[in-house]
């Protein structure tokens, strides 16, 4: 019994797995220990995510899945069971992916934290609401709060009770004296003066005035409540609502006054309020959204910087993109405004005066008193009353369509600009009316998460507003202690989800689960690493080590050498990627990877392999790109020169401002320029050295296409070209195949039955959708004629089924194909298939595709080429590949810029821009510039006090 008591805790101590084949695994059988932070390793493609993410995660959350009712499952979806014959051990499965949270433009950071409906429901309760107009702060009193106020003044006191029938609006006053009159009143106070109604001022209706009608005057007594009650009734019934209390110093001369609402209402403005409740701040609500942007906080309007890009054409040279100059019907209207106007449509738009351009744009209903429109007269045209503008012609024709070409033709001229009647706030007036200590609701989200601390842990509430508040505040204040843990102390909780990096959302997710709290959990993450600086790198790894210590167990797919030192448990997959991956190398601690001969992670984690520090650095080419003020987001006005023909690293900790640096405002003002032909300077002052670039190259890690029918020989434009070949063989010719014949994508040479997929899908209702193997084609995609056209013996399904290496080796006698499939092999792909789905690749394979293609192409020496932290996803020998291949180009003449965060990229850049010191509202500065070691000479940078390290240098 004993025994089996033990082998049982042993089984449960462990997740056990048997027979794991989920797309590259080779039958892979393995232990990982249970409460332990687990991380997995190996070159990009060896099998990681496989074994991780759709082996172990997957079943786990299968499991759970099949625990529920049939019916449940009906709503919530099953899982397929992955390839595996068997996981013990297993406990509830949450996958934190690095993919972006949610592109959704109502998601912020506050609300996927749910840190911004605990904010609702605080200023619902404890919010002190304020007038929309006027600003004055709105109080909703009865009776009773109204006669204690006056018993806190002295006993005896003169006061007058009175009703306020005008607040400070224009009018002579005579409805007003007569009807009080007539009412059985006798004085009235207008401005803070008395009046008997018998003789009753003259007013002016050109000025403003406050007439308010003496209802009582009496002293205070605490005897007398009942008439100081009966008075202040009557008065909130003659002004529905409103109540004044006049204090005098002697009969005539008043003193002061308070004037108190029964409503939730302004008593200056009319403005009523309804009371604060937690929908009136939310702008998913029509409620609380902004009228104008249904709480986006932006619209999407036309942009006349892309109808009228080049503005040296004239009207007739097609200065406008969105109208035919050689239309008549199009012309006709502008060749008549030209003549009632006195321009010429010869003249470039940019020197047509800026009334005209007004006029031209938005139409001479809107910029002019005398407004004119355009009439078809016999079919020739007159000016009358209103001409549309561009514009609002254009609002016409997308309103109007029926096309949905036409509206995604017409959306390519607009952009987003912030919504002026919310500035961006999202909320409407009553709800940003509301505070606390000052600061409306989106004030408060506009905060940093080290600003909204310092802000919860500092406000002062009364003893009320405490108690209530107390248990929200608390809740808050440790969710946003968790972000900060995870080094998003930077970022806002108004900041939309769809810009946040894959490490940043992963890490958002991560600190809602520490939250949590829970116990027994297994967590599978992918890189958390991503995005963060190696200063911040402790701290991930501390809050990864919290949630293993409340008895989780945490597996950490990662290439940080940082995580993995601090890991538990490793497990090193490979040997090496793709086919020639899939098996577990090596497993056990630091040591027993270091000392594995055939671990390559082990070769680079001991020394025995390493990325070199070059000899020298390159000077460049002598030439630059500068921008001048660049001040977007958390940018300090910041001059950058970028000097050409270097590799140049951008780095700093994260939220310093990299990012907006390179991606918001240089490709933006390159692309501009180079492919739109336009000037603009969105987030900077002024651009110098275009003209030493003539093209721009922007690589990232989205996939290379987003069905599983794209594949890596379509996007490197190898494909057609084998297609060609297929269709100018004999056999072919004969036939009368085409090119098209060997595409799955179109109907003719593809299988019908799988319409080119290769399986088909079953739906299983309430079960998983099963995918089965197509039983007419055997999965090759093709029908059996096109299958029957073989070149060299191999038909078109053999080919898709080749590693690039495979196919640069067989197609060798036709250099256009073999060159492309070469130069994919030359940046360490050439183990995966032609034929692969897209969706397949990891991002750096995705990544590396992309540069493959442009390595193929006929090098200028003048291109600009952009990465966003090109390392995400690689393993050190995959970096040392990719190195070599942004080498290459830079060799070649070319610039590359990088974001990164990895040293080992960072010691082989020519040119360092720093920036900091810190990030959010504390970066956006430049540390310092300069090679590896004038940054690593600085005192003041981060990047150069971890880059020391790897330079050997103290």
């Amino acid at each position: 019994m004993q025994r089996m008591d033990k082998g049982r805790k042993i089984i449960m101590n462990k997740i056990k797995i048997y027979g794991a084949r989920e797309h590259n695994l080779k039958n892979v059988n393995l232990e990982i220990p249970k409460n332990t932070l687990t991380v997995l390793t190996g070159l990009s493609g060896s099998g990681k995510t496989s074994l991780a993410f759709d082996t172990i995660c997957s079943e786990g959350q299968r499991r759970y899945m099949a625990s529920l009712s049939s019916y449940a499952r009906m709503f919530l979806g099953d899982m397929k069971k992955p390839d595996v014959d068997n996981i013990e051990g297993l406990s509830p499965t949450i996958s934190i992916a690095q993919k972006t949270v949610h592109s959704n433009p109502r998601s912020t950071v506050g609300t996927i934290t749910e840190i911004y409906d605990y904010y609702r429901l605080l200023f619902s309760k404890i919010g002190e609401q304020f007038c929309p107009n006027c600003g004055r702060k709105l109080e909703s009193v009865d009776v009773d709060q109204i006669i204690d106020f006056i018993y806190n003044f002295e006993e005896g006191s003169k006061i007058a009770i009175a009703s306020p029938l005008l607040i400070e609006k224009k009018s002579e006053g005579k409805g007003i004296f007569s009807q009080a009159l007539e009412a059985g009143y006798s004085r009235v106070v207008v401005n803070g003066k008395i009046y008997n109604l018998d003789d009753p001022p003259k007013l002016d209706k050109k000025f403003k005035y406050s007439i308010s009608v003496i209802v009582d005057r009496l002293k205070i007594s605490k005897s007398d409540r009942i008439r100081l009650a009966s008075a202040v009734e009557t008065a909130l019934g003659l002004s529905a609502g409103l109540v004044e209390v006049i204090f005098f110093d002697d009969d005539i001369r008043i003193k002061d006054s308070k004037i108190f609402s029964q409503k939730n209402s302004c008593p200056v403005c009319g403005i009523s309020i309804s009371e604060a409740e937690p929908r009136i701040f939310s702008f998913n609500s029509p409620v609380g959204a902004c009228p104008v942007c249904n709480g986006i906080g932006y619209l999407d309007e036309f942009d006349i910087d892309k109808i009228i890009p080049d503005k040296k054409l004239s009207i007739l040279e097609g200065a406008i993109q969105t109208h035919n100059p050689n239309a008549e019907y199009i012309l006709r209207p502008f060749e008549a405004l030209s003549e009632e106007l006195g321009f010429s449509l010869n003249t470039p738009f940019k020197n047509l005066s800026k009334e005209i351009q007004n006029i031209i744009i938005y139409g001479l209903g809107r910029n002019l008193k005398n407004a004119y429109s355009i009439q078809n007269t016999q079919g020739s045209y007159v000016l009358h009353r209103e001409f549309n503008g561009i514009i609002p012609d254009l609002k016409r024709r997308m309103k109007q369509t029926f096309s949905e070409y036409i509206r995604q033709w017409l959306n390519g001229f607009c952009t987003f600009q912030v919504c002026p009647e919310c500035n961006g706030n999202r909320l409407n007036k009553d709800a940003l009316s509301v505070r606390i200590a000052g600061l409306n609701i989106m004030e408060l989200c506009n905060l940093s998460v080290k600003d909204s601390l310092k802000f919860l842990k500092n406000l002062n509430l009364s003893e009320t507003s405490e108690s209530i508040a107390q248990s929200i505040i608390t809740e808050v204040i440790k969710r946003l202690e968790f972000l900060e843990n995870v080094g998003l102390e930077y970022l806002t909780l108004s900041r939309l989800s769809g810009t946040l990096s894959g490490g940043e959302a992963q890490r958002i997710r991560l600190a809602s689960q520490i939250g949590s709290a829970l116990t027994g959990v297994l967590y599978v993450l992918d890189e958390p690493s991503i995005g963060l600086h190696q200063r911040d790198n402790t701290r991930l790894i501390n809050t990864l080590k919290t949630l293993r210590d409340l008895d989780n167990t945490v597996i950490v797919v990662e290439h940080d050498e940082d995580m993995i030192r601090e890991a538990d448990y490793i497990v090193d997959m490979g040997p090496l990627a793709g086919v020639n991956g899939g098996e577990v190398v090596a497993s056990g601690n630091i040591e027993d990877i270091m000392n594995c001969p055939s671990s390559i992670t082990g070769a680079f984690l001991s020394g025995k392999e390493v990325i070199e520090v070059p000899s020298k650095r390159r000077k460049g080419n002598g030439k630059k790109i500068k921008l001048y003020g660049c001040n977007k987001n958390n940018l300090k006005n910041i001059d950058v020169v970028f000097p050409l023909g270097k590799f140049i690293a951008i780095t700093g900790v994260s939220g310093s401002g990299k990012s907006t640096l390179l991606n918001d405002i240089l490709v933006e003002a390159v692309q501009d320029r180079l492919l739109r032909k336009k000037e603009s300077f969105n987030g900077f002052s002024k651009i110098d050295g275009i003209k030493n670039i003539d093209k721009l190259v922007n690589i990232d890690q989205t996939p290379i296409g987003r069905t599983p029918r794209s594949n890596p020989a379509t996007y490197v434009e190898v494909f057609t070209k084998i297609r060609d070949l297929f269709s100018s063989l004999n056999e072919s010719k004969l036939r009368g195949y085409g090119p098209g014949r060997f595409s799955f994508n179109v109907s003719g040479g593809r299988c019908q039955a799988c319409q080119g997929d290769g399986v088909k899908k079953v739906e299983m209702h309430f079960l998983p959708d099963v995918y089965v193997t197509c039983d007419v084609c055997g999965g090759k995609r093709f029908n059996k004629e096109t299958l029957s056209i073989k070149y060299k013996g191999k038909n078109i399904a053999d080919v898709l089924d080749m590693t690039m290496q495979e196919a640069a080796d067989f197609f060798k006698s036709h250099p256009q194909i073999s060159h492309r499939l070469e130069t994919v092999c030359s940046v360490g792909l050439g183990y995966i298939k032609l034929g692969e789905s897209a969706l397949n690749l990891s991002g750096g394979e995705a990544q590396r595709v992309k540069l493959s293609l442009e390595l193929s192409k006929i090098a200028t020496g003048k291109t600009l080429y952009i990465l966003d932290e090109p390392t995400t996803g690689l393993h050190f020998k995959d970096v040392k590949v990719l190195l070599d291949v942004l080498n290459r180009l830079v060799d070649a003449g070319n610039t590359v810029i990088v974001i990164e965060h990895n040293m080992d990229v960072i010691k082989t850049a020519d040119y360092i821009i720093d920036l900091g010191i810190e990030g959010g509202d504390k970066g956006g500065e430049i540390v310092c510039t300069g090679t590896p070691e004038d940054i690593a000479a600085c005192p003041s940078s981060w990047t150069g006090k971890y880059l020391k390290k790897y330079l050997n240098v103290e």
